[in-house]
């Protein structure tokens, strides 16, 4: 349904291409690589633990002189790790369709402090935990969608909605934009905000 984000025209597509284009531009190409080694580090052990979660603030621009931070410190390095380890087994279970993993990967986190709510540092997890399945969610590329046209409520299960609605958007885009990862679409609608305005509301 289109006004579910089914995909994007062609003024969409090159709004898109170019802010992925900004973005290749504006960040280093190193940027990703705390990502990268966590991703490595989930993927042999199969969950993540306190010190992966902290290596992923800074990346992800959060701050760590946070009460929620300091609970998770807080918490037996073991409970996280089972919390970490049903979320890994979540988002790469294959026979979920991105959405569905997404909204299981993050119910499994929700125990955890820093987790019962917001969905940008559960997002990282989870984008570390599966890189090639999950995408980034922040207040940027919630924008980004708008700026689209995109629909995305703030109601309970908002992380599994903005999956859903990237798979809509590469099913439905024409071009180099349908073969992006999640992750390098969640790059493009970050940036698209600033380049270009959300539509008038109805």
């Amino acid at each position: 349904m289109a006004g579910e984000g089914a995909g994007v025209g062609g003024d969409g597509r090159q709004r898109l291409l170019a802010a992925r284009d900004a973005y290749t531009r504006t960040v280093s190409p190193h940027y990703d690589e705390v990502l990268h080694h966590v991703a490595h580090r989930a993927r042999r052990e199969g969950s993540l633990g306190k010190a992966d979660i902290g290596a992923l603030l800074p990346w992800k621009r959060l701050r760590a002189d946070t009460r929620w931070a300091g609970a998770l410190l807080a918490v037996a390095e073991a409970e996280v790790r089972r919390a970490t380890a049903a979320a890994v087994a979540a988002v790469r279970d294959a026979s979920l369709g991105r959405g569905a993993a997404a909204r299981a990967g993050r119910a499994a986190l929700a125990g955890l402090p820093g987790f019962a709510s917001g969905d940008a540092p559960a997002s990282a997890v989870l984008t570390a935990a599966a890189p090639d399945r999950m995408a980034v969610y922040d207040r940027r590329a919630h924008a980004g969608l708008r700026a689209l046209g995109i629909p995305l409520p703030h109601s309970r299960g908002r992380y599994g909605r903005y999956l859903d609605a990237i798979d809509r958007l590469l099913v439905g885009a024409p071009g180099p934009v349908r073969a992006w990862t999640p992750r390098e679409t969640d790059t493009a609608l970050s940036c698209l905000p600033s380049l270009s305005p959300a539509p008038p509301s109805a």
